[in-house]
């Protein structure tokens, strides 16, 4: 008897002897779009940024990023935005961007005089 034996190790395995198939072509993928999840943990008070999938719709979205990323039970609320939807400042503009806040003195609290009676502020 004559063996042929082939070490496949995962994902090198060819799609003809795979034994299943893929539920969504290369065509399909690049039409999901992606979607940022944030999630609020039980001991916070804001959504934090926690990553990002790719899903057909805000439901799903939601429903993968529970799957993915609240895998312990560390999450009380879930909000999926979709990336196209999120602007982002240039850091390289961060000077220009700010610039209007420095000259507003009255923000900071050395303009103002204390009286004596008030002794933490």
């Amino acid at each position: 008897m004559n063996f042929n034996i082939r070490k496949f190790y995962y994902g090198d395995i060819p799609e003809e002897k795979g034994g299943g198939s893929n539920y969504q072509s290369e065509a399909d993928k690049a039409a999901w779009p992606l979607w940022e999840v944030f999630i609020r943990s039980k001991q916070g008070l804001d959504h934090k940024h926690v990553g990002s999938l790719h899903a057909a719709d805000a439901q799903m979205a939601i429903e993968n990023a529970r799957d993915v990323y609240t895998r312990r039970m560390e999450g009380v609320s879930i909000w999926v935005v979709e990336s196209k939807y999120i602007t982002a400042s240039n850091p390289e503009e961060a000077g220009e961007l700010y610039e209007p806040a420095v000259d507003k003195v009255y923000r900071h609290p050395t303009f103002y005089q204390l009286p004596d009676e008030v002794n933490y502020m």
